[in-house]
């Protein structure tokens, strides 16, 4: 899967960088004990963590907040994902297991205060840029909504955009049926390559060990 960065964001955001996993020939199910395990018990430790803490003082939300406004994109009103979790676990609404591959991006993405992207690549076409929306752009995302993505980093192939640090779109979700995926880690232009390459395959790892198949990573952006 060919995949590559606009000018404009490099332009930008100094140092912006993601972190890029393709899967082959995964299973995808319901996640194990272990996991859901893990999942709940950090969304515990964070809601004890952030009692007497506003979410917007964690330094991976302030930094993605940031992104946002350079964009052009209000994060009062357009919220990076990961900032939607830590709201939702500060209020005790804590994510459930939904299955196996979802569990591991919120696991990670809350982990790591980071958005992070999953897709199902045999639904993509063609060439798969990350970009900055333009005006009209559109999609129904996975809250149910139709999204305005001007503005907004954005993940688009052949087809238009599938993805974006806010919320994703319905037409590329990773179901019980998917074998192969595309995943898209939303790195903080502060992580330095070395940490960006762990983190990236820290991730794989783990999602491989849950999911078999092979995998492959690598890091976009100002290294």
């Amino acid at each position: 899967m060919e995949i590559q960065l606009s000018s404009e964001i490099i332009e930008q955001i100094s140092n912006f960088k993601l972190g890029v996993i393709e899967y082959r020939n995964i299973t995808v199910g319901d996640s194990p004990q272990m996991l859901r395990g893990r999942l709940q018990l950090f969304q515990e430790s964070i809601f004890f963590d952030l009692e007497n803490k506003p979410v917007t003082d964690l330094p991976g939300i302030h930094e993605w907040r940031g992104i946002f406004k350079r964009t052009g994109k209000d994060p009062n009103r357009y919220r990076p994902s990961v900032e939607a979790l830590y709201r939702r676990v500060q209020k005790q609404n804590y994510l459930p297991s939904v299955q196996s591959a979802i569990d591991i991006n919120n696991f990670f993405s809350l982990q790591y205060q980071v958005p992070i992207g999953i897709y199902d690549l045999d639904r993509l076409q063609g060439l798969v840029e990350i970009r900055i929306g333009i005006k009209a752009e559109e999609y129904t995302g996975l809250n149910g909504r139709n999204n305005s993505l001007e503005r907004l980093i954005v993940s688009s192939d052949q087809k238009g955009p599938f993805g974006s640090p806010f919320v994703d779109s319905e037409r590329t979700p990773v179901t019980f049926e998917t074998k192969n995926a595309l995943q898209i880690i939303y790195l903080r232009p502060s992580t330095d390559l070395e940490n960006a390459k762990k983190l990236t395959e820290s991730l794989m790892n783990m999602f491989t060990q849950i999911h078999g198949g092979e995998a492959s990573f690598r890091i976009l952006g100002c290294q």
